[in-house]
């Protein structure tokens, strides 16, 4: 098939294809872990951000997962559970969880598709800059409440505030 037909075609392009082609324009490091499944790794201003998206065909859906390190101490994790909780009802799309087996803040949306949908590549690359852009927006909330014993009110107040005048 020539490029031509290729951009051309009206058969669908594999999810995970799209995913795969964002990471290589962006220079994302990616592991094409299976035909469904991708991960890849993404610098925030934060810290690196780990995501994987997967395509589950059964319940048509494209499922991204964002995580980052996170080990708060036992006694700040009250605190740190109701942060996520108002940081989710902060936000439209996705949500905050904590793993705590694994000690991982963990983004999570899921792409729901009709049996005959698939996902463009826009939709795709909004998922993932929503994900980055939540995870970047809420981190220092959740760092505040975890080591600098901030009340979950004040450290989103103070995380989400508008900078004044210029540097």
């Amino acid at each position: 098939m020539s490029a031509t037909e290729f951009y051309l075609s009206t058969d669908p392009i594999h999810p995970i294809d799209i995913v795969e082609t964002l990471a290589d324009h962006n220079d994302w490091d990616f592991d094409r872990m299976a035909e469904d499944q991708i991960a890849m790794v993404v610098e925030g201003q934060w810290r690196s951000y780990a995501l994987t998206l997967a395509l589950s065909p059964d319940e048509d859906m494209l499922r991204l997962i964002c995580t980052f390190d996170m080990d708060p101490p036992d006694a700040a994790l009250p605190a740190v559970y109701e942060t996520i909780n108002r940081a989710n009802d902060m936000v439209w799309s996705g949500a905050f969880s904590f793993w705590a087996s694994q000690r991982l803040m963990v983004w999570r949306y899921g792409l729901l598709l009709g049996q005959d949908q698939t996902a463009e590549m826009d939709q795709i690359d909004r998922m993932i800059r929503t994900a980055i852009t939540a995870a970047e927006r809420f981190y220092p909330a959740f760092q505040l409440v975890a080591w600098a014993d901030h009340s979950p009110k004040s450290a989103l107040d103070l995380a989400l505030s508008e900078a004044v005048g210029h540097a």
